[in-house]
């Protein structure tokens, strides 16, 4: 039997019975149907980036989207694209630009590309961001459903459907945002916007100025931007001072100077080991490199990347020399924007008396949605990123759990929500305040898949918890 875990977290080591790598819809159908006629369910599973167990079921079939990576075609009038689900964000965007740079050249324009795409990591399949409903780095935009025009999904019956907001929109809202539990998803169709130059522009502000430096800048224009608060514990800035950047499309402009401020793979190296080991330092370089990085140009989908480390997790284990093994765990929390400040003030008192270590956070604005059953964009939120270090020991996993339900009753207690998809470590009360529809979420489930075909633990973890 393989053993497969999150890349990640790596917390989620799983015993499958096998795994299958289909490479068109009728050898996904043929894999459905053999796994089920041996009583086996089957799990959607992509690059295995997502750390709550969603591409993983115990004994059962993974179905990979590694070999679904076509892409094409290109609608330049409509603005989309059909893409497979096994298809990366970079190797999408890397087609775009090859696949329009003739066009590019003889009409004097910048082609299209995408619109969002997760952050933090980049080698993350698109099929995977569907079934999270994703949002990145976007200002004020709606998460990934916004941007999905249509997209092809095999039911538990083998059958292959059209899903949009016009055909079978009962499966585009479950689907979306449903964590592979109603089929498997093979193409979509993306929607795109014009690639374009934007200006970078950074401040470092005080905790009540950044929600409404954030949407003043929305409002002008800006695209993307975030705030990026200080994570050193011992300063009494810890939480409420940090750096915010933004980026606004810049007109007239079609290339980027030489010479511009950046950073390598090793230098980005160097600031996760500070930021684990010397907070205050870390802060300081960081908050000198961006502002040395005010008023330069980059690129609509290539600031939407960063150096990838996927081995960074073991190579900080090794260098610090630990007895038992630590990596980070991110949770996602959503509040009223104006309750904002309340709520970090709470997160602060908390994480602090519960001896946390946070090493990264981030602050962005989201925008609701209401077209999905699971939604997590219920309001107009504030989102908040926290990155935890968790300990991977009995008592480390004990205090981590405790920490972030402790961080997700902060929201809660101002009326907001958290991000299903990174852990399985919330109580029950706190599911059924954040997700009042997952009971008709799970009792859509059971009337779409009566045998239970696509299954994840998961899904087995929340069918149990809410019984």
């Amino acid at each position: 039997m393989p053993t497969l875990n999150d890349v990640q977290s790596r917390l989620n080591a799983t015993n499958m019975r096998r795994i299958e790598t289909p490479t068109d819809p009728a050898a996904i159908s043929e894999a459905i149907y053999a796994a089920t006629s041996e009583g086996l369910s089957v799990c959607p599973a992509g690059t295995l980036h997502s750390m709550g167990g969603q591409q993983f079921a115990a004994g059962g079939v993974s179905l990979s989207s590694s070999a679904l990576t076509s892409i094409g075609p290109l609608d330049i009038h409509q603005g989309t694209v059909w893409v497979q689900s096994g298809v990366t964000w970079p190797r999408l965007v890397q087609w775009l630009h090859r696949n329009q740079l003739h066009r590019n050249q003889e009409h004097g324009t910048t082609g299209l590309s995408i619109i969002q795409k997760q952050t933090g990591a980049d080698d993350l399949t698109l099929g995977g961001a569907l079934s999270s409903n994703i949002h990145g780095r976007v200002l004020c935009r709606r998460p990934l459903v916004d941007d999905i025009a249509s997209f092809y999904l095999t039911l538990a019956d083998g059958s292959r459907m059209f899903c949009s907001r016009h055909e079978n929109t009962h499966l585009f809202r479950l689907a979306i945002g449903g964590y592979g539990m109603f089929g498997f998803v093979d193409a979509i169709n993306l929607r795109l916007v014009p690639r374009l130059l934007h200006v970078r522009r950074v401040q470092e502000l005080d905790l009540d100025d950044v929600i409404p430096a954030l949407e003043a800048q929305s409002k002008a224009g800006a695209n993307y931007g975030d705030f990026q608060y200080m994570t050193d514990q011992a300063s009494p800035d810890f939480m409420t001072r940090g750096i915010m950047s933004v980026y606004l499309a810049e007109g007239g402009k079609d290339a980027i100077p030489a010479g511009q401020v950046g950073l390598s793979q090793e230098e980005w190296m160097r600031f996760y080991v500070l930021a684990h080991t010397r907070k205050a330092q870390a802060y300081k370089e960081y908050a000198s490199h961006y502002r040395q990085t005010d008023g330069q140009l980059y690129w609509s989908d290539d600031l939407q990347f960063s150096p990838y480390m996927p081995g960074a997790g073991d190579t900080l284990y090794r260098q610090m020399g630990w007895q038992t093994y630590a990596s980070l765990m991110i949770t996602e929390l959503y509040v009223p924007r104006g309750r904002f400040v309340d709520f970090m003030e709470a997160a602060r008192e908390t994480l602090l008396k519960t001896g946390a270590n946070v090493v990264y956070g981030t602050v962005r604005l989201i925008e609701k949605e209401e077209e999905t059953l699971l939604r997590w964009a219920r309001e107009s939120y504030a989102c908040i990123i926290f990155n935890l270090l968790v300990e991977h020991s009995p008592e480390g996993l004990g205090r981590s759990k405790e920490q972030f339900r402790a961080l997700t009753d902060c929201a809660l207690e101002r009326d907001g929500s958290f991000y299903l998809t990174y852990h399985r470590w919330a109580r029950r009360d706190q599911l059924e305040r954040a997700y009042p529809q997952l009971p008709l979420f799970l009792e859509l489930k059971e009337k779409y898949d009566p045998n239970a075909v696509f299954m994840s633990d998961w899904y087995r973890h929340h069918r149990k918890l809410l019984s």
